[in-house]
């Protein structure tokens, strides 16, 4: 009993210090690029969702710390179903309300891609962790994470991309799809085509940003 409270804990400070080194962070690139007076409604929505997905990643370590196996549903589940789709909600309004106060900037863009890539990652790993989803799963957060790491070593993959409807598309799909793979019960052979269906749209995505790139490179 002992053992579970003090991984409750921890998994409660450690979704507490990933707020607070998400937030520290973008305050201070936002304190150094921003250009704007005051923070705006678009970053606080984003800042308001960085706080819901830091409370998604408590009951992955929780599971981690413990050291659980994956069982299928928990009573975490259908919270953790509402605050990621609460979250996925509110992806857009903070580039509206950016637009409409005329505080959009390219670091105001930069926090809300990561915010995105974040929650994509620990979706991935609550459904993988928690929910029993077959590992596959996992490879759904991590496509962000890859590009960065062969923009380390070919940088001119850091090249500016024009925005595109249908990338906007698939990360939709891909957020959807990270959710219903929370559900419970869902077999594994259906979570398995939904995961390969998904890599596929992120290939052809990113794909075809990595063949604009190189065509523009110097």
């Amino acid at each position: 009993m002992l053992a579970f409270a003090a991984a409750g804990a921890g998994a409660l400070a450690a979704g507490a210090g990933v707020y607070a080194v998400g937030a520290s962070v973008a305050a201070r690139q936002l304190h150094r690029h921003h250009g704007h007076a005051r923070l705006g409604g678009a970053n606080a929505v984003t800042l308001f969702r960085l706080a819901l997905v830091s409370a998604l990643s408590i009951p992955l370590f929780g599971a981690l710390l413990t050291g659980a196996p994956a069982s299928g549903p928990t009573p975490a589940t259908i919270a953790i179903i509402a605050i990621a789709t609460v979250s996925l909600s509110l992806d857009g309004v903070d580039g509206h309300l950016a637009r409409r106060q005329g505080l959009a900037t390219a670091i105001g863009g930069r926090f809300d891609m990561e915010v995105d890539s974040v929650f994509a990652l620990v979706l991935a790993a609550l459904a993988v962790v928690v929910g029993g989803a077959p590992w596959i799963v996992l490879l759904l957060g991590l496509p962000r994470y890859l590009f960065g790491i062969a923009g380390a070593i070919w940088p001119w993959l850091h090249g500016p991309l024009p925005p595109r409807y249908s990338g906007k598309v698939v990360a939709v799909i891909q957020m959807i799809t990270l959710i219903v793979l929370q559900l419970p019960g869902l077999p594994h052979p259906l979570a398995i085509v939904l995961a390969v269906g998904v890599l596929g749209a992120l290939g052809w995505s990113f794909g075809r940003d990595i063949v604009s790139l190189w065509r523009r490179r110097e």
